[in-house]
């Protein structure tokens, strides 16, 4: 394995603080951040094979799982049962286990880059994903969503 492996930045879109209060508490920023960082890249949902996503609280990573379009809105919940986002499911989240699991010094969104560039470039050692066939994953999503849930940050990912 090539140490260093081209990882390409597709897109980025930050979305910055829009406004001081969450209005709708079933909509994140993500819905604008991820639908503009998902047409920039050129990519669909449907195409990525990782997600790393801030989980500050459970209840983010299903909210902003709908925003990015993984599942209809109201319908997180039924997507993550029959462990679809387990290192073996069909959409793994947040492969170091998630701020609880991995760490959460204030800077998770950092350690989400991290991660998915590892996975990517085939360094995530015993956690590392892999197709059935072997390959190396092609394409992640980072998102992360901040502040007083008013501000997100998403980025596709691609091995060149």
């Amino acid at each position: 394995m090539d140490k260093h492996a081209c990882i390409s930045l597709l897109t980025v879109k930050p979305m910055g603080e829009i406004e001081s209060e969450w209005p709708d508490f079933t909509v994140s920023p993500a819905a604008v951040s991820g639908r503009l960082a998902f047409e920039r890249a050129g990519v669909r949902p449907s195409e990525i094979d990782f997600a790393e996503i801030y989980d500050a609280f459970t209840y983010m990573t299903l909210v902003t799982l709908e925003d990015l379009g993984f599942c209809a809105k109201g319908e997180g919940g039924a997507f993550v049962e029959k462990n679809r986002l387990t290192l073996t499911g069909d959409l793994p989240v947040n492969t170091d286990g998630g701020g609880l699991s991995a760490q959460h010094p204030g800077m998770r969104g950092l350690f989400l880059l991290v991660e998915a560039v590892r996975q990517l470039r085939g360094e995530a050692g015993e956690r590392q994903l892999r197709s059935p066939g072997g390959d190396l994953p092609r394409l992640s999503v980072v998102s992360g969503t901040g502040g007083w849930f008013c501000s997100s940050g998403t980025v596709v990912l691609g091995r060149a």
